[in-house]
């Protein structure tokens, strides 16, 4: 057999790396550019911006959904938004691949997210999101969870919103854990709509176990290797809200939730 010329033999072999390399090589300027040039001035103006509304949002909840939308651009993710977010008082529930995750709909939806209190820890977006209202529990602390429960009803009480992920961690971006009911109860307790919403990565969900975290990879693995990924799509699909009076009790909502969510992840 005929080996194939060496230059076709370079180019099927190693293509990964190389274009890897390549995407690091505009990607890293445009990252540093994004926290060191862009992050400031949203911050300088938030407080400035404060109170003051702009084609009927608040116009510091939209300096944060433009710089998350920015930085999906970095990482090459094109964003495409399936449905209408509800407005108000609502609890919006995704299911959880990676960190990206509360970009994702914060580049769609001001929220302010339920994250484990690590993330207080992670560079450049954990101090983000301590500045985009983001609730920090301690997971396996009941007496954490009372908290967070607690302040979540008193920003639904007040006509804000929060977002869960309400599997409670990240299962590896190849199946939908079970809902934790409890998280529900806010929702309950505030008489407020509950959104699913699908984050699908990849064309119909494709790259779902590509974004998740490998086994063993930290938020600085995932966080590196996503920014050498290829560009790819982002699909936020906000699906049917469940009304305070459209199921009875948290455990029916999670389950609703989930099964919308299940339903939309397999179109």
């Amino acid at each position: 057999m005929t080996p194939p010329p060496p230059s076709l033999t370079g180019v099927t072999t190693h293509p990964a790396p190389l274009m890897r390399g390549l995407r690091y090589l505009y990607r890293v300027p445009m990252l540093l550019w994004h926290v060191l040039v862009d992050l400031p001035v949203v911050l300088l103006l938030m407080p400035l911006s404060h109170g003051r509304m702009v084609g009927g949002e608040r116009l510091d909840h939209r300096l944060i959904r433009a710089w998350s939308s920015g930085l999906m651009r970095v990482f090459g993710f094109r964003m495409r938004r399936v449905g209408t977010p509800l407005p108000g008082a609502a609890m919006f529930v995704a299911n959880h691949v990676s960190w990206i995750d509360i970009e994702a709909l914060h580049s769609q939806r001001m929220m302010g997210f339920v994250a484990k209190r690590e993330i207080q820890r992670w560079p450049v977006i954990g101090w983000m999101a301590g500045r985009a209202e983001t609730i920090f529990h301690a997971r396996g602390s009941t007496e954490s969870l009372g908290g967070v429960l607690h302040e979540m009803l008193g920003r639904l009480r007040s006509g804000r919103s929060v977002g869960v992920f309400p599997e409670g961690g990240t299962r590896g971006g190849g199946e939908i854990g079970p809902f934790h009911a409890r998280i529900f109860l806010a929702a309950v307790e505030a008489g407020v709509p509950v959104q699913p919403v699908a984050l699908r990565y990849g064309a119909g969900g494709s790259a779902q176990t590509v974004v998740a975290f490998a086994r063993g990879e930290g938020f600085l693995g995932n966080f590196v290797r996503l920014l050498g990924e290829p560009g790819r799509i982002a699909e936020v699909h906000f699906l049917d809200p469940i009304g305070p009076g459209d199921a009875e009790g948290r455990r029916r909502i999670a389950e609703l939730a989930r099964n919308r969510i299940i339903e939309a992840m397999a179109r």
